[in-house]
């Protein structure tokens, strides 16, 4: 079928009839160096919304009760002195995020294309606790949830037509990227940098979702091989449950840039992320 070709200018208009991208997430990349303003900013913005709230609650109350606490948390301050800060914000960044593309997708999206972005999520911000690269865990778990942002726009546009490059992708010689650009003209990863650059996201997550899959081209931003690492990592374990999970090689280079050794004493982080990602798909689910 041929089809206008797809430019920067067409993702950009077409992106204009998307929902409008969470300001929290921005606003959290902008205070991390600051605690306190980005409490202020998490509790204003989780007070809004009554899903978050009773997520961020629900996650407290459970962990007073396995610390044999008889208090009820019904505060936000009081929930993020129990389970900290970070954990909040992992809460609303999976939260936001996942609100964001259950609405971006005007028709019916496969639940594994969610499950594996939060699976790869996870995925990168625990491995930024086992690598030598001083990785922020934040901006991993962004990288994470938004590194196939790309296939949900080619899925908005022809769904069809991006469900038989997932087909394909599965007994093809060729990688999902060369599928779809035999197909659009274009790939999911450049697709998904232009939509991170319209965003005004950082420059290190704009180059983690476009060389995911070819991290040996950018390795100078450490985000760019955790994110791909992660990625292989999570279709090994088969963290989203795809029809169309394919395992691809790890690079190396990226493995070593980041000082990753795979071997058998990372074993207890596979059982975290596996753990971790099974919980959050359950707890996090898209209906609102």
């Amino acid at each position: 079928m041929n089809r206008p070709p797809i430019t920067r200018d067409t993702i950009i208009q077409r992106s204009r009839l998307m929902p409008s991208f969470p300001n929290v997430v921005q606003e959290i990349l902008a205070t991390l160096d600051d605690p306190d303003t980005n409490l202020n900013v998490l509790v204003r913005y989780i007070n809004l919304d009554p899903v978050i709230t009773a997520r961020v609650l629900a996650v407290a109350n459970t962990a007073a009760m396995q610390g044999r606490r008889d208090a009820d948390i019904s505060s936000i301050f009081a929930a993020t002195s129990l389970i900290g800060l970070s954990k909040v914000r992992s809460i609303t960044l999976i939260s936001s995020l996942g609100a964001f593309i259950q609405k971006t997708a005007a028709i019916s999206l496969p639940t594994s294309f969610w499950e594996h972005s939060v699976a790869i999520s996870i995925c990168a911000q625990e491995l930024t606790q086992h690598v030598a690269q001083p990785v922020n865990a934040d901006a991993a778990l962004i990288s994470g949830m938004l590194h196939d942002m790309g296939q949900l726009w080619l899925y908005t546009l022809d769904a069809n037509a991006t469900r038989a490059c997932w087909q394909k992708s599965i007994t093809s010689p060729l990688g999902i990227e060369a599928i779809e650009r035999e197909a659009f003209g274009i790939d999911h990863a450049t697709v998904g940098a232009w939509l991170a650059e319209h965003w005004k996201l950082p420059l290190q997550i704009v180059q983690a979702i476009q060389y995911h899959h070819h991290p040996d081209t950018a390795l100078a931003n450490p985000l760019v091989p955790l994110i791909h690492v992660a990625e292989v990592l999570g279709n090994a374990l088969d963290l989203g449950h795809r029809d169309q999970n394919r395992v691809t090689p790890i690079s190396s280079v990226a493995c070593e840039t980041l000082g990753l050794v795979l071997d058998d004493t990372i074993g207890p982080l596979f059982g975290r992320i596996e753990a971790r990602s099974r919980h959050a798909n359950q707890f996090f689910s898209l209906a609102r």
